[in-house]
């Protein structure tokens, strides 16, 4: 008798152990619901090149209350509001890169870019925030610490978790209302330091018009809003257009935020100041890459076919000796809200895209 209820105490209490480890296990899934959906969402189209779908909110509007004096700051707050406590590192490095704006051969307004770096996973990611606009964004994932021999898998793991910042870590994208931004590294450029107003760091900028601004005006408005610093003290410079056609490139030069307007109907953007015919450069092919884009607008009356698109932007990606630096380059409809995205001059590794 002794012994029966010596078992019996002991499968009570297993039971309640096995109680408390699955209400444990319950609450761990509630509260990574978002996380988990998100991160099964990510797909590998070709080796360290990704799209994935945000579920939920990623908490930019409270990010936005204090915003970020420095990377380990923005560090700190996704670590705490989108990875529950694990941690992440944001990197950073120099890179050059071309933007141009033109329109297609049906007249929709049209934002080619390549991006010229180090070597770089990358990561498009679709966002819907709360209390935002929808967009699309492309994310260099070595700024979340990946790299070849570190790459994200698809679906859900612990080594995806620093994925989940990819909202904070935008260096070109399109909304819903047809604004597109990207950023592209310059020589010199100021940071702002008004202390009356929240500070923003190179890629938040950028994830604050994609949320936020339905036009360039806006964007341009809301920029004047906060100050900036430049991750890793790389200087940079963005080029911002919309639906309509407007498009400006802005600077942090001479004191402040400057604002660059087109002389023509297109806008080209490349690593040198443009401010007020600055063009101070990199001492690279900064100028060449400009040059050729130009080029290649005059010759075709300021339109530009997706095929046309391709080949120049293929061409102008920069070579570093023998190191192909272009890792990846896209195009985006500002009309309709598609556009066309490849990794390392694959053509053939491309997809097309849309925003709902």
């Amino acid at each position: 008798m002794k012994g029966d209820r010596v078992k019996k105490r002991i499968r009570i209490i297993l039971i309640v152990i096995l109680a408390i480890i699955v209400l444990i296990l319950v609450a761990m899934l509630f509260a990574f619901r978002h996380e988990l959906k998100t991160l099964s969402s990510l797909e590998e189209k070709s080796e360290g090149v990704y799209t994935m779908t945000y579920d939920g909110d990623y908490g930019f509007d409270e990010f936005l209350e204090s915003g970020a004096k420095s990377d380990a700051d923005i560090e700190n707050y996704v670590t705490k509001r989108l990875m529950k406590g694990l941690p992440i590192n944001i990197n950073s490095a120099d890179p050059g890169c071309t933007a141009f704006v033109t329109r297609n051969e049906d007249g929709d307004v049209i934002y080619g870019r390549n991006f010229d770096f180090v070597y770089a996973p990358c990561l498009q990611v679709f966002t819907k925030p709360d209390n935002g606009y929808a967009s699309v964004s492309t994310v260099n994932l070595s700024y979340a610490g990946y790299g070849k021999d570190n790459l994200p898998t698809e679906g859900i793991s612990i080594g995806n978790f620093p994925v989940l910042a990819a909202p904070y870590l935008a260096f070109d994208g399109m909304n819903e209302k047809g604004v597109c931004m990207a950023l592209l590294s310059v020589p010199e450029a100021q940071a702002t330091d008004d202390p009356d107003k929240v500070t923003l760091n190179t890629t938040t900028a950028v994830r604050l018009v994609l949320d936020k601004a339905a036009s360039v005006d806006e964007a341009v408005e809301m920029l004047g809003e906060y100050n900036i610093y430049f991750s890793g003290g790389i200087a940079s410079h963005y080029l911002i257009a919309d639906v309509t056609g407007k498009s400006v490139i802005v600077e942090y030069y001479d004191g402040g935020l400057q604002v660059v307007e087109p002389d023509e109907d297109y806008q080209i953007a490349s690593n040198f100041i443009a401010y007020k015919g600055l063009n101070i450069g990199e001492g690279f092919t900064e100028f060449e890459r400009y040059d050729a884009v130009e080029e290649a607008l005059q010759k075709n009356d300021n339109v530009l076919t997706m095929e046309q698109c391709e080949k120049l932007l293929n061409r102008i990606g920069i070579y570093d000796g023998d190191l192909d630096k272009l890792q990846w380059s896209v195009v985006y409809d500002l009309t309709d809200g598609t556009g066309r995205i490849w990794p390392h001059r694959n053509i053939d590794e491309a997809w097309y895209f849309e925003l709902d």
